[in-house]
């Protein structure tokens, strides 16, 4: 796919460089005109594909292919559940087996395979894991807070010794003017 476009209107970013593409939760993309003109009539479904679609659900397309941008975001609401981490495992290799389960639930998601039973299976684990799903996000959050305390310390010391730089330059230049 050399010259991406939009398949609605059939405008290419070689026609049109600041066209901006979307990509709908099923994969597959529209220039940002289209979805403007789509939903102005209320609602609407995928051209390609016939799924029932949202405003809210598209997205800037980041990487040429859209499939890609797909996987990531299934990618990133499968991680919100499977968010399990190698001390939770007893073994490492239980740690990877619980990984390939991931991927294989990313991979049939993405590719649309037997989405009904993995979709199952996402809620089941859901239901069966609830507890350490909800300490596991507890403790990234406090990890994130951690992280942003350290930030924000980090560019009040850099903040502080900017001045201290100007401050020493300022008197520099003044012993010059003197001399």
């Amino acid at each position: 796919m050399d010259d991406q476009g939009c398949p609605r209107c059939k405008t290419t970013k070689y026609r049109n460089p600041s066209l901006k593409l979307m990509v709908n939760v099923c994969g597959h993309t529209l220039c940002e005109s289209c979805v403007e003109l789509l939903f102005v009539r209320g609602s609407g479904s995928c051209q390609e594909c016939g799924t029932a679609l949202r405003k809210n659900n598209f997205r800037v397309q980041l990487f040429e292919d859209p499939t890609v941008d797909k996987e990531v975001e299934i990618r990133k609401k499968v991680l919100k559940i499977y968010n399990k981490r190698e001390e939770d495992f007893h073994s490492l290799n239980e740690y990877n087996d619980f990984l390939e389960e991931i991927e294989d639930i990313v991979n049939n998601l993405t590719n649309n395979l037997d989405v009904e039973n993995t979709r199952r299976k996402m809620e089941q684990y859901q239901k069966d894991n609830k507890d350490i799903i909800h300490k596991n996000k507890l403790k990234l959050t406090r990890e994130q807070e951690d992280l942003e305390e350290t930030l924000e310390f980090e560019k009040q010391e850099n903040d502080r010794r900017r001045m201290l730089l100007l401050q020493e330059e300022q008197m520099q230049q003044l012993a010059k003017k003197k001399e």
